[in-house]
């Protein structure tokens, strides 16, 4: 399958350009493309636009490597553009009734209700709306829900709602034209809080909008473990039905679109990251609810690593960069010596491979620059988040471990603060802050000891 004629794509805002346009450097991990004297002409400017079969291997060969992204306002629309909504819900009648009455006219709707407790109000609002409305007498949960509209669904694609979520006009069909390249399977857009929800202007709620866990960030991106945008919410989702095979798996209550998601990319296709577009969800605004909502989520690691072991894990280094963290780690008059000597010995094993590219000492001093502030990045949610309790074990013993902790700590709040900009102040927003990673990990935790297993937690080397 090639991308057809008319299809564009263009590099990604960290990939360089180097040597007149003979080499690309980025992605994640960030490896080099030499561009071939017939390659080069079809880059223009930081565009390929498909005019041929040429055009399509190079702009696939960029997307797959991730050193580019699809222009998606100037993508067209697929062949058949047909959807249906599948909104599941439970016991949200006011929630529902806003998401339908922006859904469009002519649009089929399938509303699952998973066995609410009051199901009337919840048929009068999908009637008065006219969407199909299916009951089901046990509750499944959202995976079960969500099967049971899918089996339902005539159209070429099927668009997966929340009722909490609330959706623009443009969201959905900005996400179809992704589905041109014949490899996408799924498409997401950006998720936002919902402003002027309930519990919106609480300081939990302020929080929750500059940092919420399903918002994955302002760039465009292709889906894939290990990467920074290693998941997708199916808070909304658009997806090609021949691509969902069985559907979600009905036998997880969380984590189940984390593993569509992945199982989709197992398969051999992509999912698309589009946060040129968003969805706006209701937050949780109640300290209570918040933080209970953010331990299950970590409740769904284990039976994600049992699922998928090689893509679970809460930390991917480099060799060198685990070597230079446990360097300065061990907090020794030989540390930062040792550290500079890793350092060094990469810089001069990466300018190796960069070898007939113009200053590749620079280049690659860079390179290793940006990797080593990675892994402390990576390093500090191990202390804070994934392995606090551990942490604090050592916190009790230890005062090296109180200074990495304390460090840690401080660090990722004041760098996350000044640069989001968030709408709550300093001190609010870093007991938030660290309230959400104690929630998470203890579900992690939970998890990891109920399932006796320790392959959530454990990092990997690539």
């Amino acid at each position: 399958m090639t991308l057809p004629i008319g299809f564009a794509v263009t590099l990604d805002r960290d990939t360089r350009v180097l040597d007149g346009g003979r080499t690309l450097l980025g992605g994640f991990p960030v490896r080099m493309l030499r561009l071939t004297a017939r390659a080069r002409p079809l880059l223009t400017g930081r565009t390929v636009h498909v005019r041929d079969r040429a055009g399509a291997v190079l702009a696939d060969r960029l997307l797959e490597a991730g050193l580019a992204h699809p222009v998606v306002r100037d993508l067209p629309l697929p062949p058949d553009p047909r959807y249906t909504v599948v909104v599941p819900v439970r016991d949200r009648p006011r929630e529902l009734d806003r998401l339908l009455a922006g859904i469009g006219p002519g649009v089929p709707v399938i509303v699952v209700d998973d066995a609410s407790s009051r199901r009337a109000p919840v048929e009068a609002v999908a009637a008065r709306h006219g969407a199909r409305f299916v009951p089901l007498d046990v509750n499944v949960g959202p995976a079960g829900a969500r099967n049971a509209g899918l089996r339902l669904v005539e159209t070429p694609y099927v668009v997966f709602v929340d009722s909490d979520v609330v959706l623009p006009p443009d969201t959905v069909p900005t996400l179809l034209r992704h589905f041109s390249d014949p490899l996408v399977a799924m498409a997401v857009p950006r998720i936002t809080g919902l402003v002027e929800s309930p519990g919106s202007d609480t300081w939990i709620g302020r929080y929750e909008h500059t940092r919420s866990s399903l918002d994955l960030g302002t760039r465009p991106a292709q889906v894939r473990p290990g990467t920074p945008v290693a998941w997708a919410s199916t808070a909304c989702t658009v997806a090609r039905v021949d691509a969902l095979a069985d559907g979600f798996d009905e036998r997880l209550r969380i984590g189940e679109d984390v593993d569509i998601v992945w199982r989709v990319i197992k398969g051999g296709l992509r999912v698309r990251y589009e946060p040129s577009v968003h969805a706006a969800h209701e937050h949780r605004g109640r300290l209570g609810d918040w933080f209970r909502r953010k331990a299950a989520y970590g409740t769904g690691a284990h039976p994600l690593a049992e699922r998928h072991p090689e893509f679970i894990a809460p930390a991917v280094l480099a060799p060198w960069s685990a070597a230079f963290v446990l360097a300065l780690l061990a907090q020794r008059r030989w540390s930062l010596p040792v550290a500079g000597a890793v350092g060094a010995t990469t810089v001069l094993r990466i300018s190796r491979k960069l070898d007939g590219t113009q200053h590749p000492v620079r280049l690659a001093s860079s390179l290793t620059a940006m990797g080593a502030l990675g892994a402390l990045a990576q390093t500090s949610a191990l202390v804070t988040r994934h392995w606090w309790p551990v942490t604090a074990v050592g916190c009790a013993v230890s005062r090296r471990v109180r200074r990495v902790t304390a460090v840690a700590a401080v660090a990722d709040v004041s760098l996350e603060y000044l640069g989001q900009g968030a709408a709550v102040d300093p001190l609010r927003y870093g007991v938030a802050r660290r309230l959400d990673d104690l929630a998470y990990g203890a579900g992690v935790w939970w998890s990891a000891v109920k399932g006796r297993s320790s392959v959530a937690l454990r990092p990997r080397l690539h």
